[in-house]
């Protein structure tokens, strides 16, 4: 049985406003197991970022607990790292000074972890891009640096919120390519959030389905695919399963609503 990394349990989160209380989250329940690749899919508004939010400490909760490890999350864990939707690079930094800015955070010697940096750029096709800016850069090398930046202290669990949402889907390929292989490799606590749902069966050991209004889980489905996973992959019988499936959830829950 593998070790649970991040336990939820009874997770609610509820947004007080003189317009009224918004339920974003309610009666999650849900376990993350060290090593694996999960992730979350659901629509708009179904509470799939605060939930990561929950987890990484960035947001309290109102009703039940996020341990990690056995610890009652209160703040930001120790060896975490997270990506978002935007890249959320400085632009009047280098590459190499933006994937170092974590350890000026933390008043950490920059000397002590220049040498990885450099290894990461190179690891994500980013060799002799570290003196240049960010505003000299696709949006796919951008994200490469974010993501550099977020494993540049070899977090254990990696917590990603639409990472590659706002790429175009040629990119999106080659970084679902890219990030399968540094899982592979390292083998980290992923959670990944996306509204790709190709996109999630193709990285996932698991995909939690949720719902919205209030945001809760109403399915975890395990993929049972061979790793690693090629992109043709997505042509096969097996893999339209799992997104049909998924789809059929979705459809049942109204998300979907053909008009006539």
């Amino acid at each position: 049985m593998a070790e649970i990394y991040a336990d939820l349990r009874g997770v609610g989160k509820t947004f007080w406003s003189r317009r009224g209380d918004v339920t974003a989250l309610k009666n999650i329940n849900l376990e993350i197991r060290a090593g694996e690749f999960m992730s979350v899919v659901g629509p708009s508004g179904c509470g799939k970022s605060t939930m990561l939010k929950c987890v990484a400490g960035l947001e309290p909760t109102t009703g039940g607990a996020v341990k990690i490890r056995g610890t009652v999350v209160s703040g930001p864990p120790e060896n975490l790292g997270i990506v978002f939707q935007r890249d959320v690079l400085l632009d009047w930094r280098s590459v190499m000074d933006n994937v170092l800015l974590p350890i000026e955070f933390r008043r950490g010697d920059k000397k002590d972890f220049t040498r990885r940096a450099n290894d990461l750029l190179v690891l994500f096709g980013l060799d002799g891009f570290q003196s240049r800016y960010p505003w000299e850069l696709s949006g796919g090398m951008r994200q490469r640096v974010a993501i550099a930046r977020a494993l540049l202290q070899d977090p254990a669990f990696l917590l990603m919120d639409e990472p590659f949402g706002a790429l175009d889907a040629l990119t999106r390929d080659e970084l679902n390519i890219e990030l399968q292989r540094i899982w592979n490799e390292t083998k980290k606590t992923v959670m990944f959030i996306t509204h790709s749902i190709a996109e999630a069966v193709f990285l996932s050991d698991r995909v939690v389905v949720m719902k919205r209004d209030p945001g809760e889980v109403v399915e975890v489905i395990e993929i049972d695919l061979p790793r690693p996973r090629k992109l043709a992959i997505r042509e096969t019988r097996e893999f339209g399963q799992y997104s049909t499936r998924i789809r059929e959830i979705f459809e049942r829950l109204g998300v979907y609503r053909e008009r006539t």
